[in-house]
């Protein structure tokens, strides 16, 4: 029980830090995010660059492997080679010698250290007396160059020379020099027989790799400066070839822009390939079609907006004598119970309801032609809509109940136009009520006042 409680916190404590970690970076990845998603030109150059950087990498890191092993590998041969040529001359120098007390074999370790310093390029010399021999009073002492050199010396190289399996030890040392800076560094490691019973003794020569180690370092910067180079020359050229490849498609874009702007005279040129060239051919066909389509349509709609103008206005005057006659008609006495006096009431009805046809008729041609002129009047919506409420009432077979909560104050709207859509509002309502009630309101707040028809019909 225990353990599962102390996972449940954990969890708990992962999930808060990664909904600490969304709010943080929300802010900062969101937008690179986005840009990311929708530019192709940004995603082609970062993978570009990414792959790029990797190969630049891995060549890198193996040509500097290489080189800082070869250079490593000609340094130790060297130095091994400098010290066996030291070793021999110094057991050389020992061979010759006659010493038999320990002045002389005093002298003979001075004679083979200045041997040791001239034949050799390293000034870094130890030598001791091999332990675990016997004790000889004419032995001379340990001596060395360089303390430092005493510490760097480990037992597995001391004990490898004891063995004695080859006639050379080395081993890959950190050298401190006289400024307290540690350098890398190899020490040989051999063996010089002394006579007159003085025993072996192990010669310690040190070699300084911290030119190897500046020339590496030299090569690495160098390396760095040619990858960066190379990262900066590859990127420019992905960006020019970019711009290159996707400069069509910012043209199709561009063009397409201009079309659905309205520029029907937009087009591609082409682009000297093949591929390319076939998109702009038929992206301008298809803008050539779309443009003779527009034409016709152009066409027909004036066709239609002059047959309606023309239709509209010769109505009006058979409209007019029509309306002159029943208005003799209606001049002249008769029962008002009569069927002539209920004929000529429904003809003036009918006249009343043409002539409204009429009127929008002419309306819609002038919408069409865009040349309709809102004519504004201080107007009371509250007092427009109980207007047309109450006309409409008496054909309704529904309570309509006004809900007037705002918009007593006077607009400046078209009033002609409000009416006609408030009435076909609620007579839409009247319609397809179903018998059920009504409600028309009214409201309004410090920028808008709205009107509102509502029923509870299905169609």
């Amino acid at each position: 029980m225990v353990a599962r409680n102390g996972r449940s916190a954990f969890r708990q404590r992962l999930r808060r830090l990664r909904l600490r970690w969304i709010r943080f970076s929300q802010p900062l990845l969101g937008p690179l995010r986005r840009r990311w998603k929708r530019s192709l030109k940004l995603r082609t150059m970062t993978i570009t660059g990414i792959v790029t950087g990797v190969m630049i990498l891995i060549a890198g890191t193996f040509i500097l492997t290489n080189v800082g092993d070869d250079l490593y590998s000609a340094r130790r041969d060297q130095v091994l080679q400098d010290s066996a040529r030291a070793t021999l001359a110094a057991q050389g120098r020992i061979d010759a010698s006659d010493a038999s007390n320990r002045a002389s074999m005093l002298a003979l370790a001075a004679s083979v250290r200045r041997t040791v310093q001239d034949t050799s390029a390293s000034q870094l010399i130890y030598v001791r007396r091999q332990p675990g021999q016997a004790p000889a009073p004419d032995a001379p002492d340990d001596s060395t160059t360089l303390p430092q050199l005493v510490d760097a010396v480990t037992p597995e190289l001391s004990e490898a020379v004891k063995q004695g399996e080859a006639p050379q030890f080395w081993q890959a040392v950190r050298l401190m020099d006289d400024s307290g800076v540690e350098n890398p560094g190899i020490v040989v490691a051999s063996t010089l027989s002394f006579p007159a019973g003085a025993g072996t003794y192990d010669l310690f020569i040190g070699y300084d790799l911290s030119d190897t180690e500046r020339a590496l370092g030299f090569i690495s910067r160098t390396l760095a400066l040619t990858a960066l180079f190379l990262m900066l020359l590859i990127g420019g050229l992905v960006l020019v070839i970019s711009n290159i490849v996707f400069r069509p498609i910012r043209v199709a874009a561009n063009t397409s822009r201009r079309l659905a702007a309205g520029d029907r005279e937009a087009r591609m040129p082409l682009q000297n390939d093949e591929h390319f060239d076939q998109l702009s051919k038929g992206f301008n066909d298809m803008a050539d079609t779309l443009q003779r389509r527009i034409d016709e349509l152009d066409r027909l709609s004036e066709m239609q907006q002059r047959f309606v103008s023309d239709v509209s206005h010769e109505l009006r005057t058979p409209l007019t004598t029509v309306r002159l006659a029943s208005e003799v008609l209606k001049a002249q006495e008769h029962d008002p119970e009569s069927s002539q006096a209920r004929a000529i009431e429904v003809l003036g009805d009918q006249i009343d309801r043409f002539e409204s046809l009429l009127t929008d008729l002419l309306e819609i041609s002038r919408y069409d032609a865009g040349r309709v002129v809102i004519e504004t009047e201080p107007t009371n919506l509250v007092a427009l809509t109980n207007d047309v409420v109450e006309g409409l009432r008496p054909l309704s077979g529904s309570p309509i109940e006004i809900c007037t909560d705002g918009g007593f104050s006077p607009l400046e709207v078209d009033a002609r136009r409000i009416r006609r859509i408030v009435s076909n509002l609620v007579g839409n309502a009247i319609e397809h009520g179903e018998g059920r009630p009504i409600v028309v309101s009214v409201d309004s707040n410090a920028g808008a006042v709205a009107i509102g028809v509502r029923d509870w019909g299905w169609a």
